[in-house]
């Protein structure tokens, strides 16, 4: 029988800062993860700490206090906001009398609720198991027991070491599994850059509205909702469809600070996408009243995974939940910014147009002469939907009205030998 106490959804919040106290936007932090993997908070109580203790994390009175404070709301669960060896997982827990999770598991638990697509089940299940692989050790004492007795004793391996042999087994074919995806997705961004389709990264925070300002831009019906995590899948559109140059924007995972390395390793698939785009389009909650430490986070994150380099502008969400917001009082960056409201669709399309000209470039408005021997010119110019109006002329050629970004005449120009004045801008 297995000797960890059962788990519930009533929880007791512990939340312990280390040389500091905790500030507000970590507690609050904290109370909505617990909120989202579907807990009941009961209480709550804050320590302060200068190191860890190495058996309980907490102190021994410390430990007291905690276990009397469960005992007397009946919580079912203890959610520290601290990651926990496995050892003091398992003290704590003996002491407690109730199941005890951390800051890492705690958001495990929330990825493995949202995940629904293949290849994020996959990514889940291999982060989940290697933050269990340094557990095992812990759990159940039963698992280092051979069988004894005559005719039962033998140099077999232990129940510990045949489970980790296991979850050993069971990482690596995850890890193949997701090495495939990896390569599918490796062989769409190499068509995407053969055909120079600047690609867009939607990043930021959890719960910024990422996925309801994608929906915006894209006209798609991708599910969002106001809770953590909600998109763990990079999603791919284009950005307003039947504009002249394609731009591809793509919905990524919300980041959070202090991002379990487990996550970082098996989403590293995800992150690939945030990392190879051409321009980065940073969403920031301005309802939130700690936005600005977030930003600084999702910036320490951009850092962490290999986009910290990227070309990046700041979109300022949810307009509609404040009043009087105005990015004069944005200080400390020279980023680009706009603000917008994902959900009445005030600023949308400026957003759009700010998109696509910082991706593909000004465009440029005018006419074009074509002779008969330029059909297929012709041809490829409304393939490119550039041609805005058309008149044959005396020749038996064309008189062409024509819109289209500078990146795009220039590769025509290089293509079918044109010269750049032949184009008469308007």
């Amino acid at each position: 029988m297995l000797e960890r106490p059962d788990s519930g959804e009533t929880c007791f919040l512990l939340h312990v800062g280390l040389k500091r106290p905790c500030y507000a936007d970590e507690i609050q932090e904290f109370q909505s993860l617990a909120v989202s993997a579907g807990a009941e908070i009961l209480g709550e109580i804050r320590a302060r700490r200068d190191r860890p203790h190495p058996g309980l994390f907490v102190g021994q009175g410390k430990a007291e206090e905690i276990a009397h404070r469960v005992k007397e709301v009946c919580a079912e669960l203890v959610l520290v906001n601290q990651p926990l060896s496995a050892t003091q997982e398992r003290n704590l827990e003996k002491m407690l009398g109730v199941r005890v999770l951390d800051r890492n598991g705690l958001i495990l638990d929330i990825f493995a609720q949202r995940a629904a697509t293949h290849e994020g089940k996959i990514q889940v299940e291999l982060a989940q198991l290697e933050h269990l692989s340094t557990r095992l050790v812990r759990g159940w004492t039963h698992l280092e027991r051979q069988k004894g007795g005559i005719g039962l004793r033998g140099p077999g391996e232990t129940q510990l070491e045949s489970d980790r042999r296991l979850i050993g087994l069971r990482i690596k074919h995850l890890k193949g599994r997701l090495k495939r995806v990896e390569k599918q997705r490796e062989l769409g961004r190499r068509e995407r850059r053969r055909g120079r389709v600047p690609t867009v990264a939607l990043v930021g925070y959890t719960n910024a509205g990422k996925t309801t300002l994608f929906n915006a831009l894209t006209g798609s019906e991708v599910m969002a909702r106001n809770t953590l995590f909600a998109t763990l899948d990079p999603t791919i559109r284009r950005l307003s469809p039947g504009e002249l140059d394609e731009v591809l924007l793509v919905d990524t995972v919300g980041f959070v600070r202090d991002l379990p390395q487990e996550l970082v390793v098996a989403f590293r698939a995800t992150f690939t996408e945030t990392r190879e785009a051409d321009l980065l389009v940073h969403v920031i909650d301005v309802s939130d009243p700690y936005h600005a430490d977030r930003k600084h986070q999702v910036e320490l994150v951009l850092d962490a995974v290999g986009a910290g380099k990227i070309p990046c502008m700041q979109v300022y969400n949810k307009l509609d939940q404040v009043k009087d917001f105005s990015l004069h009082a944005v200080n400390g960056s020279s980023l680009p910014k706009t603000q917008v409201s994902a959900v009445t669709g005030e600023g949308v399309e400026d957003l759009a147009e700010a998109i696509r000209v910082r991706a593909v470039g000004e465009t440029m408005c005018g006419s074009l002469v074509l002779g008969p021997e330029d059909s297929k010119l012709r041809a490829k110019l409304f393939d490119l939907r550039a041609v805005k109006a058309e008149q044959g002329n005396s020749s038996g050629g064309w008189t062409l009205e024509v819109a289209l970004t500078a990146k795009r005449w220039k590769e025509l120009c290089i293509q079918e030998g044109l010269s750049d004045d032949s184009f008469q801008r308007v």
